[in-house]
């Protein structure tokens, strides 16, 4: 029995799934159904129940999985003393970014941390703040860094910055009407927007209730899945969006771009990790890198 093949075999219990298990562990299908069947031929056992197209844990595999999840973390555990004992920082981090955080805020901090630990291998995945959520909580992530709102009380949340909105269109838009001075008619506007799930999405959706505007209420003309579709859609004269500075605050200097006067509340990015999770020297030293403090704890 091997390290491998434990972990081959957590990773298809927990997901139901030969092929996804696989993709989540970056190797073929057919080499996880092998080490699965070793498993089983060398101890004598089913731990599977192959259903038609479908496999779920066995009596055996249902009693062997806590077993298994139990050596695995006493070898991570192994690992982190021997870190601690080199002093020398290694391993690997997945991180799950929304698409804010990752294109325009996280590249340049990890260029300087793989100056710092350059043993340490990044991986980076790009989602909404819901998609980042479900990362940080399937295990797939490491940790995530969002913008929105989470929902699950199992997710530790840090802020390590702050990021302003605007309201912002064509430079050739016409004048906006104003309910109230620095109040835009916002019924008026005909509004590009990000899906639902996503951070500046969210932003737009408090800004109608609190004017006392149902979302429906809004004339929404393009949902579209990327900050930069978005950015290009209002610079073509599409319509008005909300959105981070950073994405556009060159065009708004340039000019293509005007942004409208609103008061809008300022919003943190924060770093999401899982409340059972021990973190890794390795995550300790980014979180660090980030600006998150030991302790550094807040919910929203």
């Amino acid at each position: 029995m091997t390290l491998d093949q434990l972990r081959i075999f957590v990773a298809v219990a927990e997901r139901g799934h030969m092929t996804k298990a696989a993709e989540l562990l970056g190797i073929s299908q057919s080499a996880a159904s092998a080490a699965i069947r070793s498993l089983e031929q060398q101890h004598g056992v089913q731990l599977f129940n192959r259903v038609g197209r479908n496999i779920e844990l066995a009596q055996t595999g249902r009693r062997f999985l806590p077993e298994a999840k139990a050596v695995l973390e006493r070898a991570a555990a192994a690992h982190d003393v021997l870190e601690h004992v080199s002093q020398t920082i290694t391993g690997s981090l997945s991180i799950a970014a929304s698409q804010t955080i990752a294109s325009y805020w996280l590249p340049r901090r990890l260029a300087s941390f793989h100056e710092a630990y350059p043993a340490v291998r990044l991986s980076v995945t790009i989602g909404n703040t819901r998609q980042v959520e479900t990362t940080v909580l399937d295990g797939t992530a490491d940790f995530g860094l969002v913008e929105g709102r989470t929902e699950s009380d199992i997710l530790r949340r840090a802020k390590v910055d702050v990021d302003r909105l605007m309201l912002v269109v064509a430079h050739s838009h016409p004048e906006i009407a104003e309910v109230s001075r620095g109040h835009p008619d916002i019924r008026e506007l005909r509004w590009i927007i990000r899906e639902g799930g996503s951070g500046t999405r969210e932003v737009l959706e408090d800004l109608a209730r609190r004017e006392g505007i149902l979302f429906a209420e809004l004339r929404i003309f393009l949902v579209l899945p990327s900050n930069e579709a978005v950015r290009q859609a209002v610079e073509a004269g599409a319509g008005a969006t909300i959105i981070s500075e950073l994405v556009v605050e060159r065009a708004v200097a340039e000019g293509s771009l005007r942004a409208v006067p609103i008061d809008l509340p300022k919003r943190d990015f924060a770093m999401i990790t899982h409340r059972d999770r021990q973190a890794s020297l390795a995550q300790m030293a980014l979180k660090a890198h980030l600006g998150v403090r030991a302790g550094e704890t807040v919910r929203g």
